[in-house]
Order: C-alpha cells, then sequence, then structure tokens
C-alpha cells in the first residue's frame, strides 16, 4: 500500500486560503483525471467540502507524488503553490488511512462528532467511481472509512460531543437561549437547495420555525424541498421563490441560512441595509446579549461608542473576579493541563510529536514559508523531504499557529454581539463565503459564519466519548493495514499453487506414457495422491506467510516466494488484475 493525501483544512489554513481554494464541481473532475493522468498516480478521489481539500491517491513514488499532487492542487484551486504550500499536509501510508479514519468519526470536523462529513465521504466515492479514478485501494479505503464512522456514532455517544454545522451555526445566533425557544414563530430564508442547505431547512423545521422558504437558482429543486418540508409532518409551511426575490425577501424574514455553490457575494452590505430600512418596526425576535438588569455598567458606561459599534454590556463575573467564560476556560485549561493535552486536542487527532512553540522547525523547512527562492517552484520546494520530516514540520507550524491565536484576543461570535436587540440573523455555511463579512457592523444585524464556527467550536468542551472513537480509530487502521498486507501477498499464493497444479499435471501425463496398463480407478488414485502431497507440502508456508505479510514490514514476503519458487511476474500480474476487477465489481456503488 503506497497511499498518499496532500490537502489543506479548517485547522492547516486560514479561511482566506480555504475560501480561494475551494473547488466546484468540474473543478473535482478535472483534477481527478489529471491525477490519473500524472506520473506517480494509479487511482485517486478527492475530498473536498467547505472544511478541507484532500487528495488522496495510490503513487509508486513518495516524493514525486506529494510534489505533484500539490501542483495539481494549486492548478485546480486557483491559489498559487507558492502561497497554498505552507498550508498544506502531507500524510502516507498508514497515517494517511488513520487521518482519513479519524476525518470520517468526525474527530477532525469544526464540529467534533458531527456526521454530515460521512455523506461527503460517501460524495467523494461514488464520483471516483463514476469517474473510474477509484480502483482497489480507494474502494476498500474509502467503503471502510464509511463502517468505521458509522461504527463510531453507533458505539460511542461521539453524537454528543458535538452537533452537525446547522445546529452548531443556529446555537450561535441563539447565543444562550435554547434553538428551540429561539426559533419558535419565527420566519426563515434558506438559499440554496443542495445538500448543506436541505439539511439546514429540516433543521430549521425541526426546531419550530412557523415558516421556511426557499430560494434557488433552479426553481424546480427549490419547490422539490418545499414540498419534502411541507410533507415532514413538523407542520412548518414552506414555499419557494426565484433568486430575483432573494431582496425582498429579506426584508419579512427573521433567519437567513445561505449555502450555495456561487464564486460571489450572494448577499451585500447593500442588500442587507437596505432591508433592514424596509423592515417594520416592532417584533424583536429575540433579546440583546446579557440584558440582565441587575448587572451594573462598567466605568465607561457614558462613553460615546465608536462610529458602527454599539455599548455593550460587561459579562457577569465569579466571586474571584473571574469574567465566567474565563473561568469555565481556566477551568477546561486545567484539566486538560493535568491530563498533558491542549485546548486543540478536542477533537484533534494529532501526532504524538511534541514540538516546542518557540523553537524553530525540527526539520529546518520553515524556509518554506520565508523564502520566496523556495517557494517559487513547489516541485524544488518539497523535494529531498521525506515523509516523517513533513508531519514534524505540520506538527511545528499547527502548533505555532496555535501559539500565535493564543497571544491574541480573541473575536469569537459572543464577544461582537451588540448590545442592541437582533432583528435580523444571519448563518453563512458557505466556502467561499455566501453574505458579506462586513453586514455585522449594520445595527440589528448578527452573522454567524464558518470563520466565526471555527473559532467558536475552539471553545467547545470535551467528550469523554472522543477517546473511545480514537481506540476503535486505533484498531481499525491496523486491522485495514493488516488485511491490505495480506491481499498483496494474494495473487503469488495463488500463481504457486497454480504452478504447483501445473506440475502435478505434467507428471500425471508423464506417469500416463510411462504405464499406459493403468485403469480409470488407479489413474485417480495416483493423481489423488500427489495432489495431497503437493498441497501437504504448501499448507504450512503459504498459511505462514500470509500471517507474516499482513504484520507491519510484512511486504517484502511476497517478492521472497516470487524469487524462492521462480514465479513469472507475468502470472501474477494476471492474477491481480483478475482479483482488482472482480473487488471492483463486487464493491459496487458507495454505501
Amino acid at each position: 500500500m503506497s497511499l498518499l493525501v496532500v490537502g489543506l483544512s479548517h485547522r492547516s489554513a486560514p479561511v482566506s486560503v480555504l475560501e480561494r481554494a475551494s473547488l466546484a464541481a468540474d473543478a473535482k473532475v478535472k483534477l481527478l483525471h489529471d491525477t490519473l493522468a500524472a506520473e506517480p498516480a494509479a487511482e485517486a478521489a478527492v475530498l473536498a467540502t467547505c472544511n478541507r481539500i484532500e487528495l488522496y491517491a495510490d503513487v509508486d513514488k513518495f516524493h514525486a507524488g506529494v510534489a505533484e499532487l500539490s501542483t495539481l492542487l494549486a492548478q485546480h484551486s486557483g491559489v498559487a503553490l507558492e502561497e497554498l504550500t505552507p498550508y498544506l499536509y502531507v500524510h502516507y501510508e498508514d497515517r494517511a488511512v488513520h487521518h482519513l479514519f479519524s476525518v470520517a468519526c468526525g474527530l477532525d470536523s469544526m464540529v467534533v462528532g458531527e456526521g454530515q462529513i460521512l455523506g461527503q465521504i460517501k460524495d467523494a466515492l461514488a464520483l471516483g467511481q463514476e469517474l473510474h479514478t477509484a480502483g482497489r485501494l480507494i474502494n476498500d479505503l474509502f467503503q471502510q472509512a464509511l463502517r468505521v464512522g458509522k461504527r463510531a456514532h453507533s458505539e460511542t455517544g461521539i453524537d454528543r460531543a458535538g452537533q452537525s454545522l446547522v445546529t452548531f451555526g443556529l446555537e450561535q445566533l441563539a447565543v444562550r437561549v435554547p434553538v428551540e425557544e429561539w426559533a419558535a414563530g419565527k420566519r426563515a430564508l434558506v438559499i440554496g437547495a443542495g445538500s448543506m442547505s436541505s439539511l439546514a431547512a429540516a433543521t430549521l423545521a425541526r426546531v419550530g420555525v412557523a415558516e421556511v422558504v426557499v430560494a434557488n437558482r433552479t426553481a424546480e429543486r427549490a419547490e422539490r424541498l418545499a414540498e419534502i418540508l411541507v410533507a415532514s409532518g413538523t407542520g412548518v409551511a414552506a414555499s419557494a421563490i426565484a433568486m430575483s426575490g432573494v431582496a425582498d425577501e429579506l426584508a419579512r424574514v427573521d433567519v437567513v441560512v445561505s449555502c450555495t455553490g456561487a464564486t460571489g457575494l450572494v448577499l451585500t452590505g447593500d442588500d442587507v441595509a437596505v432591508a433592514m430600512e424596509e423592515r417594520p418596526a416592532g417584533a424583536v425576535p429575540y433579546p440583546p446579549f446579557h440584558r440582565s438588569p441587575e448587572l451594573r455598567p462598567g466605568p465607561d458606561a457614558g462613553a460615546a461608542p465608536l462610529p458602527g459599534t454599539s455599548p455593550r454590556t460587561p459579562a457577569p463575573h465569579t466571586p474571584a473576579g473571574l469574567d465566567v467564560a474565563d473561568a469555565a476556560l481556566v477551568a477546561r485549561l486545567a484539566v486538560l493541563a493535568g491530563e498533558g493535552r491542549r485546548i486543540a486536542d478536542a477533537g484533534a487527532v494529532r501526532s504524538k510529536v511534541v514540538v516546542e512553540e518557540r523553537d524553530g522547525c525540527p526539520v529546518g523547512l520553515e524556509a518554506l514559508a520565508s523564502d520566496p527562492g523556495r517557494t517559487a517552484d513547489g516541485r524544488a520546494a518539497l523535494a529531498g523531504v521525506d515523509a516523517g520530516s513533513l508531519e514534524l514540520h505540520g506538527t511545528w507550524a499547527d502548533q505555532g499557529e496555535a501559539a500565535a491565536q493564543r497571544q491574541q484576543p480573541r473575536k469569537g461570535v459572543r464577544s461582537r454581539l451588540d448590545a442592541q436587540p437582533v432583528r435580523l440573523a444571519l448563518l453563512d455555511l458557505a466556502m467561499p463565503r455566501d453574505i458579506d463579512a462586513a453586514v455585522h457592523r449594520i445595527p440589528g444585524v448578527r452573522l454567524v459564519d464558518i470563520e466565526s464556527l471555527a473559532e467558536a467550536s475552539a471553545d467547545a468542551p470535551m467528550a469523554a466519548d472522543v477517546d473511545a472513537v480514537r481506540a476503535i480509530v486505533a484498531a481499525e487502521v491496523a486491522a485495514f493495514g493488516a488485511a491490505q498486507r495480506a491481499a498483496h501477498i494474494t495473487p503469488t499464493v495463488v500463481a504457486l499453487r497454480a504452478m504447483a497444479a501445473e506440475v502435478v499435471a505434467m507428471e500425471v501425463a508423464r506417469l500416463d506414457g510411462r504405464v499406459p496398463d493403468l485403469d480409470e480407478r488407479q489413474r485417480a488414485e495416483v493423481t489423488q495422491t500427489v495432489r495431497r502431497v503437493v498441497d501437504k507440502l504448501l499448507h504450512a508456508p503459504t498459511v505462514r506467510v500470509k500471517q507474516l505479510a499482513s504484520e507491519p514490514g510484512g511486504a517484502g514476503y511476497a517478492e521472497a516466494l516470487r524469487e524462492l519458487f521462480d514465479l513469472d511476474p507475468q502470472t501474477v500480474a494476471s492474477v491481480s488484475r483478475a482479483d482488482e476487477a472482480d473487488k471492483n465489481h463486487d464493491s459496487g456503488r458507495a454505501s
């Protein structure tokens, strides 16, 4: 197995880079075709979501594969390679398997434990199968990842560690009010009718909004989604409108959720500002943040607010004088410190290597990001760097970024909330963004987007079930590796037994020529005896070699067997091709 994954995600790259590096549907197809056309790759799949872009491939050369896959990602994402390289991570062989299994379980998601990633992995496999870029390894890997993800959700409480991105986003809009209470009686606009928008519409109906209006460029899809919502039994009223009617609808709704594949903004700051001016005065969707009457104003209560801002009410404090949120953070840090872990460990499967944050990169790769001479050519920058060094560099860079974030004041969603009532709540789940980030400066508007969700999720509490899921992932990675190594030697064993059968047939024919007077019963008995002898001689070696091959470092046993018995490489290759064809036929579509 020579599985290689090159990618970037919300854990390795800032949102601004992820927005620019997003892949449209046609770009995914072209990327897969070009990957197979590249010399090092035999099969490939691409997993592209709003939080990650990852290219998986079976390669015959590690360094050439890293350089080629990195170059292809840059070409098709539209971000220059020298800019993309510092944010890329690389996993190889068993660590690549571990990474995908962790992703499938939701351990690497922005919201730990969310289950939507399973559908995205299924779609990635289906695309690879449709384009015939997914061979035996990719099929086995992604099918197993789906099974591992389902096992994690059924055998542990990982679902309690986090929610779907939609639910988490609605919780951020509702702040400290239960989502069901916050949503009751509201009118919502959902822009888009794809998988994420459909999930958003279904979630809004489930939590109790009174009405959902769906807008989509394809009217049929919007109408179909509205029909499904009406038939869902939640009691929600639903209707569809054309995209041209979104601006008018903004003045009449309380909540907007947008997730389209548009390359530009769907809602600009001007659109929202005009809608707010046209909104009828009166009903307030939900109260402002920290509106407790018993709280006393701070020393700056009389100061005039800055332009475009509004006064903020101080957060409640503990008897010790700590902000309540800070006290919770300190308590969580104390728990993690006792376990030797970091806040960032809440859901991320990371390397065990400890890298001092103030030191330079342990393998001297900081030049990749700082030396224009090296980064001008991505292939040259990556040449000669082994897999272990790349992972050490990734760990160092990741911890360095975490340190930089800790040195800066957080600007999470809650710290930006205005003290005045919110009249329009906006949830932007698109990547690149659908809604202009500047709308949060408009009085009465609250915006939650992918960037603010990432900041808020960093403070999500740890779940005890995360450790159980990590144990499942580790066991499944070991089992998958053993199965792949055992499968690798199977064609050689089959070729050996085929050669033995041919020798038996030749010797029986030779016996017929020497002793032509044998009757059928005698000839059958002699033939059976010779076969039993050959089978007994081959049984122990073939069973043992399969056991040895399934262990780490056992790949060389197949080559040793071919050398010892002088097996024809063409025969082994033909068995491999036939076995792969049967495997691909049996695997069918992604399940």
